[in-house]
């Protein structure tokens, strides 16, 4: 719609998970290196939590595209059960295991295979994305699937990433023993104020982008309603560029986002409460 008037090869504020466009603030990059110290130094759980929105799935993108598929056996569970039994089915499925028979046959089948692994060279990692979504009674299942080792070995090695509640969850008494074995993790933030202009910048070049489209004004009142959480910046901005296009204007003004914001808050799902946003 816009990308022709604006010299764009494609949109570049997507709201969905894109490993080709991570622009790595501090926080980000942060998050990622406690995702590798995790997987390469055999963390038996490794967790990442953050806000709606913040890029917590984008992260998990980039690292199944670095983790070498040859020496590395890798489950991903994006649609969280809560409860225990459908937990174990959904990590059956993950690793292309057969779902049929009762849970102790499952734990049997899943606890030969990783014996499987083990026994060729190859590690075996299950991600569990919107792991906010798992019950005390799942988590408490991840904990006893966990225990299967050789030795000092970990044959399974587990991330959970989720929104900040699971940090919450987490830390309920009754979670204790699941907490303490967590080697590796991070909380992460929104992108600081003074990143919002840089990231703008960044999403507009990686497509072709060759001129500042956004001004200085534009972008920091964006930084301000959006809170700096990179998918509400991409809305907003993606918003702005249809206003910009449907106006015939060449760059995103600050009257442009105000027009952006406004409508928004006015007929759409997002809030705005002394500068900052959610969506």
């Amino acid at each position: 719609m816009y990308e022709v008037h604006y010299g764009l090869r494609e949109k570049p504020f997507s709201i969905s998970p894109d490993p080709d466009l991570i622009f790595w603030g501090q926080a980000h990059r942060l998050a990622f290196s406690m995702l590798e110290f995790g997987v390469m130094n055999n963390a038996e759980f490794t967790v990442i939590t953050g806000c709606v929105g913040s890029g917590k799935t984008t992260l998990v993108r980039h690292l199944l595209r670095k983790i070498d598929r040859t020496v590395t056996h890798v489950g991903l569970i994006s649609n969280t059960p809560r409860e225990r039994e459908e937990l174990l089915q959904s990590i059956m499925v993950a690793m292309n295991l057969p779902v049929e028979g009762p849970p102790p046959v499952l734990i049997k089948k899943f606890q030969d295979f990783l014996a499987a692994q083990y026994g060729k060279g190859s590690r075996t990692i299950l991600i569990v994305d919107e792991a906010h979504n798992l019950g005390e009674e799942a988590l408490e299942e991840l904990r006893m699937l966990s225990n299967i080792n050789v030795d000092k070995y970990q044959l399974l090695q587990l991330i959970l990433v989720g929104q900040s509640q699971l940090k919450d969850t987490l830390r309920r008494p009754q979670l204790l023993q699941f907490a303490q074995r967590v080697s590796s993790g991070f909380d992460l933030k929104p992108l600081a104020q003074t990143e919002v202009a840089q990231y703008i910048t960044f999403r507009l070049n990686a497509v072709g982008s060759r001129v500042e489209l956004f001004s200085n004004e534009a972008c920091n009142i964006i930084a301000q309603a959006s809170s700096g959480i990179p998918r509400v910046i991409n809305i907003l901005c993606d918003t702005a560029l249809v206003y910009g296009f449907s106006a015939g204007a060449d760059r995103i003004t600050g009257e442009l986002a105000r027009a952006v914001i406004e409508d928004k808050n006015n007929f759409g799902f997002l809030h705005t409460n002394n500068s900052s946003a959610a969506f």
